[in-house]
């Protein structure tokens, strides 16, 4: 049997979070979805793309929700977490979406004993460099990955209730640490942002006319937000720094190969990144 929750609280709806509402109203998932956030203007925009059945601007609204999603800037997340906690009926469910994990789940974690609500960390990993509700895709999380990120004190049915959120829209779901989400993401997504952006930034103006597929493909992402991408950087710094690090010594023995011609050297770099290009999948 599918889960149905008669009412969803979205904080946030954007990209992800009118996404989320498509998937549970086309799903019947959900009885209401109910947009929260500051633009009337986004909110209008929302219900248009059929992402929500009500909007408002006051965080209030939380308080006749069965389940509360917040999909904001991690920078957010954690602030309105503590307003939630406030007015949410005893006992529901919070989960967000945010691209870092360990800073969110320490502070809630900090004051669990008084808190109100059950929240459970949650990173659905689909995304586009688009953002707004104009973006949103009901199908977004089908097929894709989404991890669920608990404390050791969390409730093994807290994080069962926010899994199966995830699992009813399509996705795998995969349980870890917040520490671990965040190592890896630091090198399966913060770092390829970082190093995107780079690449994009380092390219001369006058050879920007000449781009192909190559390059387009390998700076997509550094199309999308600068403020957002700002604050998951500098949120998981050390991680991605490491995972950056990384990267730097490969592309050292790659450019010292470069500069002594040994042709052996860098073609057994290419086959291995080949390899784990593979792995992947298209």
């Amino acid at each position: 049997m599918k889960p149905h929750w008669p009412s969803v609280a979205i904080v946030g709806v954007g990209l992800i979070g009118g996404s989320v509402g498509q998937a549970l109203l086309a799903r019947r998932l959900a009885g209401r979805v109910i947009g929260i956030g500051r633009d009337p203007q986004s909110l209008a925009e929302a219900t248009s793309r059929g992402a929500v059945s009500e909007t408002t601007t006051d965080l209030a609204a939380v308080a006749g929700a069965d389940f509360v999603l917040v999909a904001t800037a991690v920078g957010a997340i954690g602030g309105l977490l503590e307003r939630i906690d406030t007015a949410v009926r005893p006992g529901t469910p919070i989960t967000d979406a945010g691209s870092t994990k360990a800073r969110i789940v320490a502070g809630w974690e900090r004051h669990r004993r008084r808190r109100r609500a059950r929240f459970v960390g949650g990173h659905p990993l689909a995304g586009s460099h688009r953002r707004g509700p104009a973006a949103a895709d009901g199908e977004l999380f089908a097929g894709r990955v989404a991890v669920v990120t608990p404390a050791p004190a969390t409730p093994a049915a807290d994080v069962e209730a926010v899994g199966g959120f995830w699992s009813a829209l399509g996705s795998t779901v995969y349980v870890m640490p917040p520490r671990q989400h965040d190592r890896l993401l630091a090198a399966a997504s913060h770092a390829p942002h970082a190093l995107a952006a780079a690449l994009a930034a380092a390219t001369p103006a006058a050879a920007r006319r000449f781009t192909a597929g190559g390059w387009r493909d390998t700076t997509r992402v550094a199309a999308g937000d600068p403020g957002l991408w700002a604050d998951i950087l500098l949120d998981n710094a050390a991680e991605v720094a490491r995972a950056l690090d990384r990267v730097g010594r490969i592309t050292a023995r790659l450019r010292a190969a470069l500069e002594r011609g040994d042709r052996r050297a860098v073609e057994t770099l290419l086959v291995r990144a080949k390899e784990a290009r593979d792995a992947v999948g298209s």
